[in-house]
């Protein structure tokens, strides 16, 4: 029975696949919300199959590489189907310590691919507390172990940078934050104003802050001119800036912020404007 699903479910993607392959030849609008149906549809399958894995996982005591697994799944499913391919400096930055907090330039609705190509184990999300409302993505969420924060309330958010601090303790669970807490759609190498939260949660846990710089892809998406292209996207991990010894006082954590957005800012200037690889 298991197999009968699975082909089922193969036959379904390889259809879709032969259909967004056809539909990509057409006009760049048609293009873009073809591949950005494809890409909820392959989103929600992996939502379903991350709830069955995370709680599987948690069973057998092992959540901590739920999101890695499921992230995994989303890249190695979606980049063949949209042409999208990921060049990673420094990739093993990633994996030599934990815990760590992760802090990474926010662009558009494909940074969810970005982080299914790079996620590491044991680490964790951050995202909005009412994404944990939404069917199969906010279960999978909730049941994997995300950060959810209420940014609306600033007491229910450092109760919950309190709770992380300690499971980044206890477990050695490793946090990707987007300090920009935003999406900025930039057709430019530029950065909105970072939040101090993920600054705050690393001094808290007494853990590096690794910064990972996502190269300017509005060759790939552009929401805005509704464009959605088959391209490469650079990705640089930096070297961790320790947090050791701080107390996180105002000061500090102003410098830390300003610290890291700065090493971000150059390297992202650095990296430019992306090129496209084929339509």
């Amino acid at each position: 029975m298991f197999s009968y699903y699975l082909t089922i479910i193969m036959a379904v993607y390889a259809a879709l696949t032969l259909v967004l392959t056809l539909l990509g030849t057409l006009s760049g609008t048609a293009r873009f919300f073809s591949r950005l149906l494809m890409a909820y549809i392959i989103m929600a399958g992996c939502a379903v199959y991350g709830v069955t894995a995370s709680l599987l996982l948690r069973a057998f005591g092992d959540v901590g590489i739920a999101q890695w697994v499921v992230a995994r799944a989303f890249s190695n499913s979606m980049c063949p189907v949209i042409g999208v391919e990921f060049e990673v400096e420094n990739e093993n930055g990633m994996w030599k310590d934990r815990p760590v907090v992760f802090v990474g330039n926010h662009q558009s609705e494909l940074d969810i691919l970005v982080l299914g190509r790079i996620f590491p184990k044991y680490c964790s999300v951050s995202a909005k507390s009412s994404l944990k409302h939404m069917p199969f993505l906010g279960w999978f969420m909730t049941a994997s172990g995300t950060v959810f924060i209420d940014r609306a309330n600033r007491a229910s958010a450092l109760s919950t940078f309190d709770n992380a601090a300690r499971e980044m303790k206890s477990r050695r669970q490793s946090v990707w934050i987007f300090p920009e807490g935003t999406r900025s759609y930039g057709r430019t190498p530029t950065m909105l104003p970072f939040k101090k939260g993920a600054f705050h949660l690393a001094v808290q846990a007494q853990a590096p802050v690794v910064p990972v710089v996502i190269q300017n892809y509005s060759h790939v998406l552009d929401v805005k001119a509704w464009q959605f292209n088959s391209g490469r996207i650079k990705v640089k991990v930096l070297d961790p800036v320790p947090t050791a010894g701080m107390s996180g006082t105002k000061e500090e954590i102003d410098g830390l912020v300003e610290k890291v957005r700065n090493m971000m800012a150059v390297e992202l200037e650095t990296m430019g404007l992306g090129g496209k690889k084929r339509e």
